[in-house]
C-alpha cells in the first residue's frame, strides 16, 4: 500500500508548492487612475501631406523596388517607401508648415495598388506641438473614400484612437499632394 502512495506524494507536494505560491505572490497588474488624465475629447485636423519623390530634395525614397513581374506590374507589390514629409496648412507646400509625416509605406496588395502606412505625424506648430499622433493602415490610393485607424499618440494626444480620411488633392507624375481629416479622441 505504501507503493501506491509513492507516485501520488510527489504530485501532491506540487500541488501544494503551487498553491502556497500562488497565494503569497501579487497580481501581475495594477489598475490605477492615471495621474494627469484629462476628459476625453474629440479633436478635427485637417492638414495638406506632400509627398515628394522627384527632384533634388525628395522626402520619399525607394528603399526596396523588387523586379517587375507579370503579377507585379498593375500594383507594384513590393516597393517600400521611408518618408519624412511635409504637413502643410493648405495645398500650396509654401503654406504654413504644421509638421512632418514620419514613417514609410509598402505596396501590399498583389492586385491594386494599395499601401500599407505607418506614420507619425509629428507636430511642430501650433496647440500641438511637440505631439504625435500615430496612423497605421491600408491604403488603396485610386479608391474614393479611404480610412484608416489612429492607433495612439504622444504629448496632446495620449491615448489617441480614431480615424484618418486621406483624399489626393493633386497629382504630378509621382509626387502626390494627399488632404487629410483627421478624427481623434483622447
Amino acid at each position: 500500500m505504501a507503493k501506491r502512495f509513492q507516485h501520488i506524494l510527489p504530485l501532491f507536494s506540487t500541488i501544494l508548492l503551487l498553491v502556497v505560491t500562488a497565494g503569497e505572490s501579487g497580481s501581475y497588474s495594477k489598475t490605477i487612475p492615471f495621474q494627469g488624465y484629462q476628459p476625453e475629447k474629440l479633436t478635427h485636423l485637417h492638414f495638406y501631406f506632400h509627398d515628394v519623390i522627384s527632384g533634388d530634395k525628395p522626402t520619399a525614397i525607394r528603399v526596396i523596388m523588387p523586379p517587375v513581374t507579370n503579377s507585379t506590374a498593375v500594383s507594384s507589390f513590393g516597393v517600400v517607401v521611408i518618408a519624412d514629409n511635409l504637413l502643410t496648412e493648405g495645398p500650396d507646400p509654401r503654406s504654413k508648415e504644421i509638421g512632418r509625416a514620419q514613417g514609410m509605406y509598402a505596396s501590399t496588395d498583389m492586385n491594386i495598388l494599395s499601401f500599407t502606412m505607418v506614420f507619425n505625424l509629428v507636430f511642430t506648430e501650433g496647440e500641438f506641438n511637440g505631439s504625435t499622433v500615430s496612423m497605421y493602415g491600408r491604403n488603396p490610393i485610386f479608391s474614393k473614400v479611404r480610412e484608416f485607424p489612429i492607433i495612439g499618440g504622444t504629448g496632446a494626444f495620449r491615448f489617441a484612437r480614431g480615424y484618418a480620411q486621406p483624399l489626393t488633392y493633386s497629382l504630378s507624375g509621382l509626387d502626390a499632394v494627399v488632404e487629410y481629416n483627421v478624427f481623434i479622441s483622447h
